[in-house]
């Protein structure tokens, strides 16, 4: 069935079109679906009873059902979400001085077999829907009581894999009559599809594209992200180079510190080097212990060594802070599995 929620306000005029309904109608489910949150045809008050058994009965809405919230020492939470076929996702939102902001999955599972990351590790299941990145925002609100301001689409799954159903949900989440959330307040992660952000690019949108570098050299990034065997770091920063001379947005690269493997002054003045001349801003995560994964954080004084290095050479580097980790819910340790409350 046709998920209501994932249409933008012309298409849901036109799935509506063989109930005869007046144009308004449209409207008000449309208000309903991205502005209001609401979950089923039946919390839709202003409709007639019929109509919304009928439009239950004929249409899909995705939702999000609550199977777990956990709360960590930080004031972030992991939820794990059920959706309507059964499948579970994971989305964190995490509280600023500015407001809350959310962490939203693209994918259940993921493709991409990053070394460091938990996502990956129960495999990959399927695409999510524009409804069911927009469910995870609603469901979240709804247990907060608050609106969410900001996005990362930093959760499970590589977002650029999931193209269509991406931009869509990026364009319903902006959109003036929906959660209408400025672009400039949302972040999409990558891992480097080139051809993909080549893509993007012509979109126009106005949103953060942050780059997971990870590694300043093809030899270790291919170890620890097998997307580089597809798309090299030249090609990579060729394709970012394009896509912040077309936005005029800076790219904002990812590299999660981890002890011992990519995190010495020499990997600190070779990263420099790479990215000499972009316009660009580093983000620097000490490494979110995966356990089975066998990876270690680099200390504080390699850390700050790093972004020293990286100061110096005229880069502006900035250093996570870690939200959410005593629960899991920290970059690279969601999972569709789930994780139990202790």
């Amino acid at each position: 069935m046709t998920d209501l929620r994932s249409l933008y306000p012309d298409e849901l005029q036109s799935a509506l079109a063989p109930l005869g309904l007046p144009d308004y109608r449209a409207k008000q489910i449309f208000d309903w679906l991205q502005r209001r949150g609401a979950q089923s045809a039946g919390e839709m008050a202003n409709l007639p009873k019929d109509l919304r058994a009928q439009i239950g009965g004929q249409f899909a809405i995705s939702s999000c059902e609550m199977m777990q919230m956990q709360e960590s020492t930080s004031g972030a939470r992991k939820y794990l979400f059920r959706l309507n076929d059964g499948e579970t996702i994971e989305s964190v939102v995490m509280r600023y001085t500015y407001g809350y902001s959310i962490c939203v999955s693209t994918q259940a599972g993921c493709k991409m077999a990053c070394a460091f990351c938990a996502s990956g590790q129960h495999g990959f299941t399927r695409d999510l829907l524009p409804g069911e990145m927009l469910a995870q925002i609603h469901a979240a609100q709804t247990d907060l009581g608050q609106a969410i301001s900001h996005i990362v689409l930093m959760g499970m799954g590589e977002p650029l894999d999931n193209y269509g159903n991406t931009v869509k949900f990026l364009r319903l989440a902006t959109h003036p009559e929906g959660l209408n959330i400025g672009q400039r307040k949302i972040s999409l992660s990558t891992c480097g599809l080139v051809s993909r952000i080549e893509q993007l690019a012509g979109e126009r949108l106005g949103v953060t594209l942050s780059v997971s570098l990870h590694a300043p050299n093809d030899e270790l990034r291919d170890e620890l992200m097998p997307v580089n065997k597809a798309y090299p770091i030249k090609a990579l920063l060729a394709a970012c180079g394009r896509y912040a001379k077309a936005t005029g947005r800076r790219i904002s690269f990812e590299y999660a510190l981890l002890r011992g493997v990519n995190d010495s002054p020499g990997h600190a003045r070779e990263l420099a080097s790479r990215l000499k001349g972009l316009l660009c801003h580093v983000n620097l995560i000490p490494a979110n212990p995966v356990p089975e994964l066998g990876f270690h954080r680099s200390k504080p004084e390699q850390v700050r060594a790093f972004q020293g290095i990286l100061e110096q050479a005229g880069l502006t580097v900035t250093v996570r802070r870690s939200l959410g980790g005593d629960i899991a819910a920290a970059c690279g340790q969601l999972s569709k599995g789930g994780t139990p409350c202790e």
